[in-house]
Parts: C-alpha cells; structure tokens; sequence
C-alpha cells in the first residue's frame, strides 16, 4: 500500500475506486484477489479521504447486520476469515408489531444453520480491512480528495487534492450517499422521504441478548436491536446492543437531548421488556431516514455501488448487503471479461459497463421494492393494514413453511 504523494506525473491505472469504506475496500480486496488468482496484471487504485478510525463516516461506532449470503460472499473473498473475530451471531430473529397481535420468529437451526448473520462493529472492520489492503497490490491514496475529474473518452483524468493525478479505464463510485463522484458527473438520484428520523446508539440490558436480534414496528416506525460482543465495562449477566429507532423529526431532537434515564424510559415503553431492562446508553447520533437511488447507476466508463448507488432504510438491514452484491456483481462481470480475452482488456467499455446494469437490475430493483413496501406497511396506522400485516406475521409463526423464503431473503441469498 501506498499514500498519496505530491507528483504532477499522471498515474494511469485500469481500476480506480473512489471511497475505501465498507463497499470500496471490499472491491479493492476482491479485484487483487482476482488478479492473483488470474494471473493477469490489474492496476487499481482506491482513494480515500478518510484515515480508518473512529472519525471515518463510514466506518464510524454504528454496528452492522452482514447477511449469511454476504458472508458467503465475504468467505469467497477471503475477507471473512480476517473479520470473523469481530462478529456476533445472530442465531434468532424476533419481528412483532408494538400493540397488536402480530409477531413471528426467524430461527437458523430448522433452516439447517448456525445463525443467519453475524453483528460487527464498524469501527474494528474498518482496520481490519486498511490492513489487508496495506498487504495487497493496491494502490492505496489516503487520505486524499477528489478536485477535479475530467471524463475522457478513453476513461478518466482525477485530480487529488495533494497534486496527484490518476488516469484509469473504470472509474467506481463507492463514495457514500453523498458522492462526490456522482456530483462532479451532474448525476441525479431520486428520493422518497420517509418523515422518518433513526436515533443510533449502543445500549446495556440487564439480561443476555442470547444472540436474538429484534425488529419491532412501532407507531414512529421500526425499532431494530442486534446483538453485539461483550466488553470488558459490560457485566457478564448484562448484554449490548446496537439500537437503530426510527422516529419522527422532532421526536428524534427530544429523545438526542434528553437526559439518559429519560430516554432509557422512554425505550422500554416502546420496545417493551423482552430483553430485560435497559440500564444504559451510549452516544446517541440521528440522521434523516430516505430511499434515494440512482436510477441507472452507471455513467460513461463510471459505475456506483454501494450507497453511492442506493441509500436504503435499515427497516430490513439490507443497506451494505445489497452494496455488497453489487461489488460481487461487478467482480463477476470484470472476471468474465478477463477470462474470455487474452489480451489486453479495456475494462471500461461499453459492453462491460451495460454487463453490470443488467446484471443487477432484478436484484437492485426488487429489494428498494420491497424495503419501501415495509416502511409503507408497517408505519400505517390504517386499520385495514394493520390487521393485514399482522395476520401475515401470525401465519409466519403457524406455518414454518412459509418463513424459509422470508429467511433467504432476509439472509441475503440472490
């Protein structure tokens, strides 16, 4: 691994993947990987603007559900073996709406499984991955911004903030929701605002989470607690959790200001006393809950994953899941490309980059479907909704049968 230095010569690289958090480190591992296993020369680099810490948005306190098809992609990667330390099982689900009837499990042993995904705290997975780039060929540039980028027809000129420039056939937009990338091109994304606020925070309860993960569909919206690793401070006979509660705007300013026994009350009159009683809280952050995607994610020799593609609401956990089909869908593609010529490739082609769009158009367009149905569903207060979902969440829990295609897709599995 390398840093950016100051340098007028022009770099010129096949792949250059800009934003090296969860989505962008993930495809910088897996192209190495794949040019190892190849034994083709990939040129890549990944410009980040952030060093891998605590004060790196994407790889900030927030913990994260990784699927079980993830973690088989991650395993494929070779990207799960170094992080599998950090994670906490998630061995069972419980989904039940706050006031009503309805209520469901989802369990990994009937489906054959250990657990249906594992918890991990961003913060750590960040390092973990800044190492193993540190061990590869990439060329890494961090921390460095994006000035300038200049479209070519024969791919793209980037200026870094340091005096650096690159020149590379593709160019991967793995820059966030806010893509810097996405701005510099004057592309667009289409939103739904869902009214809603998420509070993030760790929280304490006096009983063993047990590896239960929890979804709870109140009247503000869903309120989600996952599992996490003990830590030295937590009692052995206490639990964490990562809490993710989705609220209305100016409930979310009360409850951020509000002193901590007060919010703590107010949580367990929502969540209820299923795991136990909750006796701490760590820092509370908020941000607005959207639905924002970009309806064609790809630009002349450009493609966005991850949420520079699409930003979703955590109702169902699937935020990295999906950015990280989309880094395997794009490893496919890149993959196919190399094995079918021997030559040289010209990996920012036309036909590549229409490969990778219809490659994801089913997956991508079903699940932002399917996450804006939930929201849609479970935050109406209209009786006949109400009924309906929570009858469909009874059936869940009378007949087996049917939980095993919510499962999969709960895990993951394409």
């Amino acid at each position: 691994m390398t840093t950016a230095k100051h340098s007028t010569q022009v770099n010129a690289v096949d792949i250059a993947i800009v934003g090296g958090a969860m989505a962008g480190a993930t495809l910088a591992l897996g192209l190495a990987k794949l040019s190892v296993s190849l034994k083709r020369t990939l040129r890549i680099a990944l410009i980040e603007a952030h060093v891998a810490d605590h004060n790196h948005p994407g790889f900030d306190a927030r913990s994260i559900a990784i699927a079980h098809g993830s973690i088989f992609e991650l395993s494929r990667l070779g990207i799960w073996s170094k992080l599998k330390h950090l994670g906490t099982p998630i061995e069972n689900i419980h989904v039940s709406d706050r006031g009503h009837f309805g209520m469901t499990e989802l369990n990994a042993k009937p489906l054959g499984l250990d657990a249906l995904g594992q918890v991990v705290e961003l913060a750590r997975v960040g390092k973990v991955l800044f190492d193993e780039l540190a061990k590869s060929q990439v060329n890494v540039f961090c921390p460095a911004k994006v000035t300038s980028l200049q479209p070519q027809q024969n791919g793209h000129l980037l200026s870094l903030d340091d005096g650096s420039q690159l020149h590379c056939q593709l160019l991967v937009a793995a820059d966030g929701a806010h893509s810097v990338v996405r701005q510099h091109l004057g592309q667009t994304t289409e939103q739904v605002d869902f009214e809603q606020t998420a509070i993030v925070a760790n929280v304490i309860t006096d009983a063993p989470h047990q590896h239960w993960a929890y979804e709870r569909f109140t009247q503000t919206g869903p309120l989600a607690l996952l599992p996490m690793q003990s830590v030295p401070s937590v009692a052995s006979a206490q639990s964490r959790f990562s809490l993710v509660w989705a609220v209305s705007p100016a409930q979310a300013d009360e409850l951020k200001q509000a002193d901590k026994t007060v919010f703590l009350d107010a949580l367990q009159h929502a969540f209820g006393h299923r795991v136990g009683r909750f006796v701490d809280v760590g820092q509370r952050v908020s941000y607005p809950l959207t639905l924002s995607y970009m309806p064609r994610p790809i630009y002349h020799r450009c493609i966005f994953v991850g949420n520079a593609a699409q930003t979703l609401h955590p109702i169902a956990g699937q935020g990295f899941n999906l950015g990280l089909r989309d880094v395997v869908g794009l490893l496919e593609v890149i993959e196919t490309a190399l094995t079918q010529t021997q030559g040289e490739v010209d990996l920012g082609n036309i036909q590549l980059i229409h490969q990778y769009l219809a490659s994801r158009q089913r997956d991508r367009d079903s699940t932002l479907r399917n996450i804006e149905f939930l929201v849609r569903g479970f935050s109406n207060q209209h009786w006949p909704l109400v009924a309906g979902r929570n009858l469909g969440l009874r059936l869940l829990s009378w007949l087996p049968p049917l939980k095993r295609p919510v499962a999969q897709t709960a895990m993951g599995w394409r």
